[in-house]
């Protein structure tokens, strides 16, 4: 299967998936590559057969699904962004659970793949923020739909390449050691939780302060899903409470969030106005 030949397919077949063409151009590679073992498992050699597959067999549609996740990650992805959460983002949300009398603050990382995104919060929270809150506790739950990269995740044995970008510092404290590579110390898994789950179709129980949606629902969802799923997770996001997407996406029309720092892709979920009755002055 030539490169064009598989743009031309993916150019048919995502939107049958309610996914965005535009997202994958330039990160086609690691589909196309699937496809093409996908299409070996199959016994086919051609595009064109595995697409009257589809056409065939709407079962296939599933597997094709799973074939399109993107895996691009590392420690502390994106400085600028992981600067504003510590300096912060993050104390903000710390102060608003104590105000509320909340004794575990709750983040939400979706798409989490191999697990870099949630143990990268519980270090920076751990080393950075967690002394200035010695009632709090951190709950990091980690979401991707790829079991496989999510075993990686449970494993937290990293190359050195995907710490280059956690402060010096930090790596010494949060990782030892392993086989010439790096696995995350059990005091910074602790706060991790990991689960199989697709944003599409199932949302977790309870609230959070912190949801992160880096580079997935906006990047890759076509406009319809995309403000379909931005208004189910509107749901799960608390008042006041921060949405981190791509610095490099945009929120659909109509998303209601307030902007935070938007060129870093930080947004506020509204507090909701109090009811008129409430907001009149008590009788004297």
């Amino acid at each position: 299967m030539t490169d064009a030949e598989c743009v031309k397919f993916l150019q048919w077949s995502l939107p049958r998936l309610d996914l965005r063409w535009q997202g994958f151009r330039n990160v086609r590679g690691q589909v196309c590559k699937r496809i093409g073992r996908r299409m070996a498992e199959l016994g086919l050699t051609d595009i064109g057969d595995y697409r009257a597959r589809l056409e065939a067999d709407p079962v296939e549609w599933s597997a094709l699904d799973s074939l399109c996740g993107i895996t691009i990650s590392r420690f502390y992805r994106d400085r600028a962004v992981w600067d504003a959460l510590r300096d912060e983002v993050l104390p903000a949300l710390a102060q608003a659970a104590i105000e509320a009398r909340e004794e575990e603050l709750r983040f939400w990382s979706i798409g989490c793949a191999s697990g870099e995104e949630p143990y990268t919060l519980s270090i920076v929270w751990t080393l950075g923020i967690a002394h200035r809150y010695p009632g709090l506790r951190l709950h990091v739950l980690g979401t991707d739909f790829d079991e496989h990269v999510l075993k990686r995740a449970r494993a937290a044995i990293y190359s050195s390449a995907t710490l280059r970008d956690l402060p010096v510092a930090w790596r010494e404290r949060a990782f030892e050691p392993e086989r010439g590579l790096f696995r995350v110390r059990d005091e910074f898994r602790a706060a991790v939780e990991l689960h199989q789950a697709d944003v599409r179709q199932a949302l977790p129980e309870g609230m959070f302060r912190l949801i992160l949606c880096r580079n997935l629902v906006f990047t890759y969802f076509d406009e319809a899903l995309q403000l379909e799923t931005l208004g189910r997770l509107s749901t799960k996001l608390c008042e006041d409470g921060a949405l981190l997407i791509g610095r490099h996406e945009k929120l659909p029309p109509g998303a209601g969030l307030a902007p935070w720092h938007p060129a870093l892709g930080i947004f506020r979920q509204p507090v909701m106005p109090l009811p008129a009755v409430l907001k009149k002055p008590l009788a004297t």
